[in-house]
């Protein structure tokens, strides 16, 4: 009887591990973080960004802040009015990627984005990535699929036990 619910228990194993998307933590700039004299275009070049995953801006608060912003707020370094949303200004701010499409932010410090390229621009892409390093880890996601396959595997345990 034990071995049976042994069995079950590593078939489902099976049949769900496979099937795990897992989203991934970015830190903005790396070990360098959210600050003044980064490229972060260059930093954002070879990186894939999907919908589920978080930036996470670390930072000194202040002087630097996070703002979301459009395309010309980016492009003229000018942030939202205050009618708008407000800055991020925790120094360990966490967004997670919530659609697709283009995202932009900056920090709206005097000059900071405008001269000192204090200012970033991803494209985030639907679907889920190949797992990420467990380092990365921040959720999963099962396919319905395995979700089917692993209640028929236990329902048929349990009708034969």
């Amino acid at each position: 009887m034990a071995s049976i619910k042994f069995v079950t228990l590593i078939t489902m194993v099976v049949i769900l591990l496979p099937t795990i998307s897992m989203a991934t933590e970015f830190v903005v700039g790396d070990a360098s973080g959210w600050t003044t004299g980064i490229d972060y275009q260059a930093w954002a070049k070879d990186k894939v960004f999907y919908v589920g995953d978080t930036l996470v801006f670390n930072y000194q608060s202040p002087p630097h802040n996070v703002f979301k912003v459009n395309g010309t707020g980016f492009k003229e370094c000018v942030k939202p009015t205050t009618n708008d949303q407000p800055p991020l200004t925790s120094g360990n701010d966490k967004i997670e990627l919530k659609t697709a499409g283009k995202k932009w932010y900056i920090c709206s410090t005097k000059n900071h984005c405008a001269d000192l390229g204090q200012k970033l621009t991803i494209n985030v892409m639907e679907g889920s990535p190949a797992p990420a390093p467990s380092s990365a880890v921040r959720g999963f996601i099962f396919s319905g699929y395995q979700v089917f396959m692993a209640a028929i595997v236990g329902v048929f345990i349990a009708v034969a036990a």
